[in-house]
């Protein structure tokens, strides 16, 4: 079993990887996705901070050979990014209005959007 331990980032000096007790404990930045470190949902001037890719996760498995965290794939069809460790799906997403993915049919499909009548 994996667990995910929270600690703090005050030592500039610490160990990027530390073995103890049995135990193998990998550095991870809760401000890591896609291997990119962010500040305020800007990408970090310093990019040294972003740690395996991907902040580590309920149910992130820890791939060695990446050395990333991979978050669990959402479907069967979706392939993983191999510069990010996130997974894309088949069919890119269009820009422009609100979509889900259909597994079914392998495609985005509209969300459709209900009036509001203002009561």
């Amino acid at each position: 079993m994996d667990y995910v331990v929270v600690g703090r980032d005050d030592d500039e000096n610490r160990e990027d990887e530390l073995a103890h007790d049995g135990w193998i404990y990998r550095r991870t930045s809760y401000n890591t996705r896609g291997g990119v470190h962010y500040t305020d949902g800007q990408p970090s001037a310093d990019q040294s901070k972003a740690f395996r890719k991907n902040y580590a996760g309920i149910g992130y498995t820890y791939d060695s050979e990446r050395n990333a965290f991979v978050p669990p794939k959402p479907f069967n069809s979706w392939v993983l990014n191999e510069d990010s460790c996130l997974w894309d799906a088949p069919v890119p997403m269009p820009e422009e209005g609100r979509w889900t993915w259909d597994e079914d049919t392998v495609i985005w499909k509209e969300v459709e959007m209900e009036a509001q009548d203002g009561n």
